[in-house]
C-alpha cells in the first residue's frame, strides 16, 4: 500500500509541475526550522487495519470490499471463518498494523480524514509527500519540500469533480520542522495552509502534524 501511495504522489507531483487546473500560481511557503518540535506527536503510536478489514460477530478479522474472492468459501452463512479455514484466510487478507503519520483537520472536497502520509526523497534536495485517499475521502495532500521552501497543492481525485482531476493551489501558510529528525530521515512537522478555493467563497484549508520515515528512491542513492 506504501509503496503504491508514494508511486501515486509521484505520479500526480511531477504531473502537476508542468500543468494545473486553476488559473492561481503555485506558492512557495518558508520553512521554518527548529531543533526539537514540540507538539501532541501521539497519533504515531496508533495504528488501524488495512481498509475494508474489520472484525465480525465472532472476534474474527474479515474483509469487506474488494477481497479475494477464495474467502467466502471459507465462511459460514453467518459469515464466520471455519476453523480449518483459518490459516489459508489470513494468508489471501492484509492484517498489517499500519501506523497513523498524519493527524490533521481540513476544509476540502470530499475529505472525510485521512491516517497517513508517504514521504520520497527523490534527489538531494527534495522529498515528496501525499497524503492517501480511501472510500470517503478523495483529496490528497502533496508537498514538495525543497531546501528551506515547501510547495503544498490539494489534488482532488473526485466522483463529483467536473474534469476528473482538480488541483488546488496554496494561497499562505506555514510549515515548521524538526531539523535534527530530518537529518536522521524523518519527517515530523507542524503545518497550517491555506488553499485558493475556485468554487465558492469557503476557506480552504489543510492543517495538522505529520511523523512518518522518510523513503528514498532508489534513483536517489
Amino acid at each position: 500500500m506504501k509503496k503504491t501511495q508514494i508511486i501515486l504522489s509521484v505520479f500526480w507531483i511531477l504531473n502537476l509541475l508542468s500543468s494545473c487546473g486553476v488559473t492561481s500560481e503555485k506558492k512557495e511557503i518558508s520553512i521554518k526550522w527548529v531543533d526539537n518540535l514540540t507538539g501532541d506527536f501521539s497519533f504515531n503510536a496508533c495504528w488501524s487495519y488495512p481498509e475494508g478489514i474489520y472484525k465480525n460477530e465472532f472476534g474474527q478479522l474479515i474483509c469487506d470490499g474488494i477481497c479475494p474472492p477464495q474467502i467466502y468459501d471459507m465462511m459460514d452463512k453467518n459469515g464466520k471463518i471455519y476453523k480449518d479455514s483459518l490459516k489459508a484466510f489470513y494468508k489471501l487478507i492484509d492484517t498489517t498494523h499500519l501506523f497513523h503519520s498524519i493527524k490533521s483537520d481540513a476544509w476540502t472536497y470530499e475529505w472525510d480524514g485521512t491516517y497517513y502520509i508517504t514521504a520520497e526523497r527523490i534527489n538531494e534536495d527534495t522529498v515528496l509527500c501525499s497524503t492517501q485517499c480511501n472510500a470517503a475521502t478523495h483529496s490528497s495532500l502533496n508537498l514538495i519540500i525543497s531546501k528551506n521552501y515547501v510547495t503544498p497543492t490539494i489534488v482532488l481525485i473526485g466522483i463529483n469533480a467536473d474534469f476528473g482531476t482538480e488541483t488546488y493551489n496554496c494561497k499562505s501558510g506555514k510549515m515548521i520542522i524538526d531539523k535534527n529528525l530530518w537529518n536522521e530521515g524523518i519527517l515530523k512537522a507542524e503545518f497550517d495552509f491555506e488553499f485558493y478555493n475556485n468554487e465558492s467563497s469557503d476557506k480552504m484549508y489543510w492543517k495538522g502534524n505529520i511523523y512518518v520515515k522518510i523513503e528514498t528512491n532508489q534513483t536517489a542513492q
